[in-house]
């Protein structure tokens, strides 16, 4: 499922990933999970005891933890997703197994500013993972859903957890009406955690419960021996792909300018368009062989700025122009796997950095190619445009 919108407005860019690292058995330590059938009347059963999360490394060998509060699962958000979600809401599937479970899919929807979308959005969520997870031959047993939130000006995480009640509400009702209970549903704000599900205030009181440093839990030592990373904030993942506002956007627009007067007299032509398609592919072809064969850099900020420095001004509004080809963009999408599927994903990535200015809009062309490449090569955590909808900086 995918849509695309800003979580400002109606519900934001649905991220559905099947398959991943981790995985668990059903459960949250102690709480009782909460559903609602389509008569409104709540239903409260007991849960399994704990819930057990596998992190497999390269070779296939499994270190399994298991979660046995709402703490840990709270911990656990950014390793069952890849990167730290912001203004979200998430959804993970449970799936019995031999009378123990595992995760499944994992849905994320940008929070809707106006209540009157949450309805259409927890429905959009809540069907779209229970469909695709259908598709897959697997439909969910139980839910877990989160709500990541920081607070507005004046506003505390309480008064966030508060305010989003109505949608964790909502939310477990449209699981319940699929008779898939919601087992337990936490608020993350301002660095603590709220249960919906849960009012002891012996484990889960009113003021919250911080959340550990990051990186220092059971769980997080066990990603790490797995060579699973947390990338970052959906924030940052976004940053990589939006355009240039620098000295040297300038000097990408220039050469922008140039390539157009160049080129678009003979993409007009038929002849010339299929020359341009070829020179377009040979030179991406090229590119992608250079940053192949560049040194890594540690982190995404260095690596991007690499990636930046081996990419001609010319070269970038060659390939930026040749792009809004419709035929020669699918062409180029086949670079998708083996080695040439990160070098790719690299390129693209720093083409819809360069789509600057007037040229913003030409972004529309290289921004599908990201995500396309991350997904096809079983990358799913990759941002690309067609999955999180058009570039904006925050204001």
């Amino acid at each position: 499922m995918t849509n695309h919108s800003e979580a400002a407005g109606s519900a934001e860019n649905g991220d559905i990933s099947e398959s991943g690292d981790i995985s668990g058995d059903d459960g949250m330590g102690g709480h009782d999970a909460g559903t609602w059938p389509q008569g409104g009347a709540e239903v409260r059963a007991p849960l399994p005891p704990d819930l057990t999360c596998t992190a497999y490394d390269s070779r296939g060998d499994g270190q399994q933890v298991t979660l046995r509060t709402p703490a840990e699962l709270a911990d656990a958000l950014p390793y069952l997703l890849g990167y730290r979600p912001e203004d979200s809401i998430v959804m993970v599937a449970l799936h019995d197994k031999d009378g123990r479970g595992r995760f499944g899919g994992r849905a994320r929807l940008g929070i809707p500013a106006n209540p009157d979308d949450w309805p259409s959005a927890a429905r959009q969520l809540a069907h779209g993972l229970v469909a695709g997870s259908e598709r897959r031959g697997a439909r969910p047993e139980q839910m877990v859903v989160f709500l990541c939130h920081e607070p507005g000006r004046d506003e505390s995480g309480r008064q966030v957890k508060e305010r989003l009640g109505p949608l964790a509400h909502t939310l477990r009702l449209e699981c319940g009406a699929l008779d898939i209970p919601v087992v337990e549903a936490l608020c993350v704000s301002d660095g603590r955690f709220w249960s919906y599900c849960c009012d002891d205030e012996g484990c889960c009181p009113a003021e919250g419960v911080p959340m550990g440093l990051p990186g220092t839990s059971v769980l997080a030592a066990a990603a790490a021996y797995a060579g699973l990373q947390v990338r970052g904030s959906l924030r940052e993942l976004r940053a990589r792909l939006l355009p240039w506002e620098n000295s040297a956007a300038r000097e990408q627009e220039a050469a922008l300018d140039a390539a157009g007067a160049a080129l678009v007299p003979r993409i007009l032509d038929a002849r010339g368009r299929h020359e341009v398609a070829g020179e377009t592919l040979d030179l991406a072809e090229r590119i992608i062989g250079r940053l192949a064969d560049a040194p890594p850099a540690p982190g995404m900020l260095p690596a991007d700025l690499r990636d930046d420095e081996l990419l001609g001004y010319d070269e970038a509004a060659t390939l930026i122009l040749g792009l809004q080809d419709r035929t020669t963009r699918d062409r180029a999408a086949e670079w998708m796997e083996d080695e040439q599927a990160g070098p790719a994903l690299r390129l693209w990535r720093s083409l819809a950095r360069r789509c600057v200015g007037a040229y913003a809009e030409h972004a529309a062309a290289p921004l599908p190619l990201p995500g396309w490449v991350a997904w096809s090569s079983g990358d799913e955590l990759a941002p690309g445009g067609a999955r999180h909808g058009p570039r904006r900086r925050p204001r």
